[in-house]
């Protein structure tokens, strides 16, 4: 069911094309230096498609995924305009990851936790306070050790090298070898 479920909510995806239905980046080509724009804030990380894919890796080994798969879902969510369609994704949000028996249960303050009623009369807004928690907590806890973590440094690495020029060493090297000789 959780599968199904990240599958749909990702069906349509946000203008800033977030990921396809099977968590991979929708484009195998990154902006260059786009570690930087992610270390530069969480906001900017969520916003780019490669971004989210690594940070998902990385919250996948830390068994917290479910945070930014929430995350998603109610960026997705609000962005709906169907009335029908909004109630039948706030049920879904709320069983996968909000209800005490949620496959993915995201973990937000006691008195944050959603009534079922509230499920019959969803608005875009509902989930914002949760959203907004999850968002903080990824913030000041995972999103940090995210930028420490092996994953983003050898994305940062792999980076740097691809932005230098081929030629560059073994121009260096002729010159070297011209002027010595």
């Amino acid at each position: 069911m959780f599968n199904r479920a990240v599958s749909r909510l990702s069906r349509k995806r946000p203008p800033s094309d977030i990921h396809d239905g099977d968590g991979s980046s929708s484009s195998s080509h990154q902006n260059p230096k786009s570690t930087a724009k992610w270390a530069a804030s969480l906001e900017n990380l969520l916003e780019d498609p490669e971004g989210v894919k690594r940070f998902r890796e990385f919250l996948k080994k830390e068994f917290s995924e479910e945070n930014v798969l929430f995350w998603l879902a109610c960026e997705d969510f609000k962005k709906t305009q169907d009335k029908k369609q909004m109630q039948e994704k706030a049920k879904e949000i709320y069983s996968t990851f909000l209800s005490s028996k949620a496959s993915s249960q995201v973990n937000v303050e006691g008195q944050s936790r959603l009534n079922e009623k509230i499920l019959e009369e969803p608005h875009p807004l509902m989930f914002q306070k949760l959203q907004d928690q999850i968002f903080n907590l990824m913030k000041y806890d995972s999103y940090s050790r995210f930028l420490k973590s092996d994953l983003f440094l050898k994305h940062q690495r792999t980076e740097e090298e691809e932005e230098e020029p081929p030629d560059s060493q073994t121009a260096a090297k002729r010159a070297s070898r011209t002027y010595n000789t």
